[in-house]
């Protein structure tokens, strides 16, 4: 079958009222935990992981990926109505769109976002299906040695992309990597840094992890901020709705923001922060209305907004055929696959097609229904932020705890959830970026495996891990993925504060 016809097919698998049901309260779940400041798409995938344990792995993936799509749309409405990002990626968005409702024009600023999201959106699913399945034939005449140094990309791409220093991103990777090593080892059957306690000779559980890390050690270093007191929310004045004019300054933006966002985020490194800041540095610089730049230029919520949007579809791309997390949501996401013991990657498609296409149809639907969705409920979204911080954290807390007793009702394994939120925390407080520790306890195993095979194949010869062409390429887009994120991320923050500075001006 050709990629409509399995596109097709994924769509009667998504469309099934079950999966409908799943994606709904997915794109739900991800607009509110995207209006709220601080409370991101990662933490709320990492609580649901315990708790869709004995579901259906097509409908719960389905409603994971929708809860991604959905906090992609809900950042920008805290961004202009709030100018607090719920979302890193919707910093640009704030920038423009808080000076458009502090003018009036929430209205049109919060409909450029949500239809702009719409059509990159649609954009970027159907460009997701239309290249996947090139990059997994690519992929299935994979050796061990290419696996292994698809997983050193994977490594370095979590290192460099995650946080602000690449330094702290490869300790963090450590950390995972090390974690991964508790167990019994798969190759000779031999015991490792188990220390003599029987509840760690199947390793550290991957969901205990994800849950301590990004939930409770999220939560504990929130609510550690302190109250800093209540802040003003822009009302929406006037129509919501965008005049010819709006219209017509938008639609460019739109898919330019699609084309810069799309292949940014299916980069190893990349990411939707990067992607934004190029495409409003572009539509700053292509605009015929310069002098609104700084006051409320809705070319600077648009471009943006699709980039943002059209980056999380790309994102599946590295995830969906070479099981290459690239965000901390997708890092998440790739614990709900081995949750049910599934791994991203070609045999992924060739073996379990059905799910494959179901999830990538599923976005096509979330994309819908979050246009549906946005626009008349905004007022919903805004009174989430009345929420009293005390209660949100407590509530994330708690559900974090019901939900590892449920998947594993273990004395020790409450131990471990609480040791480790309080190492995610201390990571927080010391700026150490968390999602490599969960990529390194996820990928270690596999890529120890594909090296001691490799090496087993070769009779101990180290060059054979260079002598493959393939290998050769990604481990030099690897040392590629190491530096180009350093200079993109120079340059946007570079850009972000020339435009700070101005608006403050």
């Amino acid at each position: 079958m050709n990629t409509f016809e399995f596109l097709l097919q994924g769509l009667t698998i998504a469309a099934q009222p079950a999966n409908l049901l799943y994606a709904l309260i997915g794109v739900t779940l991800g607009t509110a935990v995207g209006v709220l400041p601080g409370i991101g798409p990662a933490l709320t995938v990492a609580l649901l992981l315990p708790v869709t344990f004995k579901l259906d792995p097509a409908g719960s993936l389905i409603m994971f990926a929708g809860i991604y799509y959905g906090g992609m749309y809900g950042g920008s409405t805290t961004s202009i109505l709030l100018n607090t990002p719920g979302e890193s990626s919707s910093i640009v968005t704030a920038l423009e769109g808080n000076k458009m409702a502090r003018a009036g024009r929430g209205g049109p600023a919060l409909a450029t976002a949500a239809i702009g999201s719409f059509v990159a959106g649609l954009i970027a699913t159907v460009a997701l299906a239309l290249v996947a399945p090139y990059i997994v034939k690519l992929a299935l005449v994979f050796g061990p040695r290419e696996y292994f140094a698809l997983m050193v990309l994977a490594f370095v791409t979590v290192s460099s992309a995650f946080g602000d220093s690449t330094l702290r991103g490869l300790t963090s990777l450590f950390i995972g990597l090390t974690l991964a090593t508790i167990g019994i080892d798969q190759l000779t059957g031999q015991t490792r840094m188990s220390f003599g306690v029987p509840d760690l000779l199947d390793g550290i559980e991957v969901t205990t992890l994800a849950v301590a890390m990004f939930a409770v050690g999220e939560s504990l270093f929130l609510a550690a901020q302190g109250d800093r007191g209540p802040d003003k929310v822009e009302a929406v004045k006037g129509s919501i709705w965008m005049t010819a004019a709006d219209w017509a300054r938008s639609w460019k933006p739109w898919l330019r923001g699609t084309l810069i966002g799309f292949p940014i985020g299916a980069m190893p490194a990349g990411g939707a922060e990067i992607g934004t800041f190029l495409s409003y540095a572009t539509e700053k610089r292509l605009t015929k209305h310069p002098e609104e730049f700084g006051n409320g230029a809705i070319e600077g919520v648009a471009g943006p907004e699709a980039a943002n949007n059209a980056s999380a579809a790309g994102t599946l791309v590295p995830l969906l055929t070479l099981g290459l997390p690239t965000t901390a949501t997708a890092a998440i996401m790739l614990a709900g696959f081995q949750q049910y013991g599934l791994q991203p990657g070609p045999l992924l498609f060739a073996t379990n097609p059905q799910l494959v296409w179901g999830l990538i149809a599923s976005l096509l639907i979330a994309n819908l229904m979050l246009l549906v969705l946005n626009l008349p409920l905004i007022g919903l979204w805004v009174r989430l932020l009345t929420i009293p911080k005390p209660w949100l954290y407590a509530g994330i807390l708690l559900f974090a705890t019901l939900g590892t007793i449920g998947a594993n009702p273990s004395v020790f394994e409450l131990g471990m959830l609480l040791a480790f939120g309080l190492m995610g925390y201390a990571m927080r407080v010391f700026g150490y970026p968390i999602a490599p520790v969960v990529v390194g306890l996820i990928l270690g195993p596999l890529a120890e495996q594909q090296l001691r095979r490799a090496l087993a194949i070769s009779q101990g010869d180290v060059t054979v891990l260079v002598t493959s062409p393939i290998a050769a390429v990604l481990l030099a887009i690897a040392a590629i993925a190491l530096i180009l994120p350093l200079i993109l991320r120079a340059r946007g923050k570079g850009e972000m504060l020339s435009h700070l500075a101005a608006s403050e001006d």
